[in-house]
């Protein structure tokens, strides 16, 4: 069964898995160029708020000496492991939420 297109000419799933891979900046980029897809939207979103908010906790940890820089070694680690399940989850076609942030994006693009 072929997957829906999008308005990138790219099925749902692929597109969804794209909006992931350069977290905040495809984020965005797919937010932009998708005007169909509530599939592509939300996990653009999702995208956008996850690793944003990640990049922005990350730097904010780098000004404290030692305890800062470990936590966001640790937090990169977390990082990438939510990466990875958030593109194979996309990628398989499923509408995966993160806790809270999930709900989050979902409120934003109600919004939109």
């Amino acid at each position: 069964m072929p997957k829906a297109k999008t308005a990138s000419g790219l099925p749902e799933n692929v597109a969804g898995a794209l909006s992931y891979l350069l977290g905040p900046i495809t984020g965005v980029l797919f937010l932009v160029l998708e005007k169909e897809s509530k599939f592509v939207r939300f996990h653009a979103m999702q995208s956008l708020i996850t690793f944003g908010g990640l990049v922005v906790v990350n730097i904010v940890l780098g000004f404290i000496p030692i305890l800062g820089w470990g936590l966001g070694m640790l937090l990169g680690l977390v990082g990438v492991l939510l990466w990875v399940v958030l593109l194979v989850k996309a990628y398989q076609g499923e509408m995966y939420k993160l806790p809270y942030v999930g709900e989050i994006a979902e409120k934003q693009l109600g919004k939109m």
